[in-house]
């Protein structure tokens, strides 16, 4: 007989429709599984009996039930879930409430260099003050550079590989610098017995043949910025005398990624991706999507804008379901084109199944402040590029006595910062998959790293709804079961 004796269903079992799919996604196993009508019906009245704490039986399944199916169809289905469950593939047992363990001493293994602070761009919603970062505009040097590298093979450990990330402002108007440093840190990693996998985040603007040549000869992957249509990408990411630069980035971006055919759709290897950002202006930003795989461009990555609520471009509340719906259209429109042998990537539709994190790192995320830190063209040491400039997130310094020892208090705040320490993620059906959100989103929105960006999670949990039903449809076309068709995540 099917256990449900003290199994909190709303907080392990995820059940919704997508399209023509009934889909019910097993949190602590990662499995997916597509449903006939009938059995989604039955575990949505399940959900309904708990959220009365009513007792679970057969008489009052059926009564919630009736009558829109026979006592007999729900003993069938019932043993179907039976089934499942001893699979240990739906209603699974509840993952242990245990944070991710750490060594004591942080592993620092990638590391961001903002090589520049400072932006031929000036977009309005810049998070980083259109480059300054609410400092100085300057530039990193090559010594800070090389220290930073330096840390980064040192802090490391007994991690071979290690992650170099330049970074702005515009980290092209500082070219020459970057070029030494990706020399000197090839060098110094197989010194060490170590390589390192560089990458760089650009608006495209100096992306420039020989920029071009050299990204592709040192296999540097790429992040590009593109927020779609040209009357979008204009409105918001301007020259500093306001003339829209979508003319100027967009023949550069195309050159570029038809370069890199086979980037891996989930930012490992040698890659690129196309990245923008959509505001309450675009609300229609499928049509931006649209617009980029138009122009041949095959990775790409559309973040929600974080602003505060005054500003002109910030989310307001109804356009959360409208947001809701555009997700809906994109899907369907990906459906349709990976249907048709179009081959492309939506970064946040991706779910690698086959190769997502394991539990532990999927209770933390990013890594933020102990695996990962941002470092300022000072050589100031912070937990990511979107903390940098800001005092009380300062991890330490690169010209410090001991650069490696990290501010112990923001260590431990960011190892802390999982989802069993996060109110709104205990009971929610997304925690495995979205790790908490972003910590600076988090920090931005509510002042603490452990209380969540509302809106970010409104809009996470439905990217995944959409991810999950992409996955489904990858299945045998017209087939619909619940008896052990699953994908299992790590």
């Amino acid at each position: 007989m099917l256990n449900l004796n003290g199994y909190n269903l709303q907080k392990n079992i995820h059940v919704f429709q997508q399209g023509q799919q009934f889909i019910a996604y097993d949190v602590n196993s990662g499995s997916l599984h597509r449903l006939d009508e009938a059995a989604y019906r039955v575990i949505k009245a399940l959900l309904k009996i708990e959220k009365r704490d009513q007792e679970f039986t057969p008489e009052v399944l059926n009564k919630t039930l009736s009558p829109s199916l026979l006592p007999s169809e729900v003993e069938d289905i019932l043993r179907e879930l039976e089934s499942l469950q001893k699979e240990g593939t739906l209603l699974s047992p509840e993952a242990e409430e245990r944070g991710p363990i750490y060594p004591s001493k942080p592993l620092v293994k990638a590391i961001c260099l903002h090589v520049a602070h400072d932006c031929n761009l000036r977009c309005e919603y810049c998070f980083a003050g259109t480059g300054a970062f609410g400092g100085n505009r300057e530039l990193m040097d090559f010594e800070t550079g090389k220290r930073g590298i330096d840390f980064v093979l040192e802090a490391s450990g007994h991690r071979s590989h290690c992650e170099v990330d330049f970074f702005g402002g515009e980290p092209l108007l500082n070219f020459g610098v970057v070029k030494e440093l990706v020399r000197y840190g090839n060098k110094a990693a197989a010194n060490k017995g170590k390589s390192v996998k560089f990458t760089l985040t650009t608006n495209a603007v100096l992306l420039s043949d020989e920029v071009q040549s050299f990204l592709e000869e040192e296999d540097i992957s790429v992040v590009l910025s593109l927020d779609g249509r040209p009357e979008v990408h204009d409105r918001m990411r301007p020259y500093a005398n306001g003339r829209g630069s979508y003319d100027k980035v967009v023949p550069s971006i195309q050159k570029f990624v038809q370069k890199r055919p086979d980037s891996s759709p989930y930012a490992i290897g040698t890659y690129y991706y196309v990245r923008g950002t959509y505001t309450h202006f675009n609300l229609d930003f499928d049509q931006d999507v649209i617009h980029m795989l138009d122009l041949g461009i095959r990775q790409i990555s559309l973040e929600p804008v974080v602003a505060s609520p005054g500003e002109p471009y910030a989310f307001q509340p109804e356009d959360v379901e409208v947001i809701k719906e555009t997700y809906d259209r994109l899907g369907e429109e990906i459906a349709r084109r990976r249907a048709e042998g179009e081959e492309f990537s939506f970064f946040h539709f991706n779910t690698a199944f086959e190769q997502g994190p394991c539990l532990p790192k999927r209770l933390s995320g990013c890594g933020a402040g102990h695996e990962y830190v941002a470092i300022s063209p000072e050589g100031d040491l912070y937990p990511c590029h979107q903390f940098v400039g800001q005092e009380k997130y300062k991890l330490g310094s690169l010209y410090a006595a001991d650069p490696l020892a990290l501010e112990p208090s923001l260590v431990e705040a960011f190892r802390s910062a999982h989802v069993y320490a996060k109110p709104a993620c205990r009971e929610c059906w997304a925690r495995f998959s979205c790790s908490g959100g972003c910590h600076a989103a988090n920090s931005a929105a509510t002042g603490t790293l452990t209380d969540v960006y509302q809106l970010g999670c409104e809009f996470q949990k439905k990217r995944l709804e959409v991810a999950f039903y992409l996955k489904i449809k990858e299945i045998e076309p017209g087939k619909v079961t619940t008896e052990g068709e699953f994908l299992t995540n790590c």
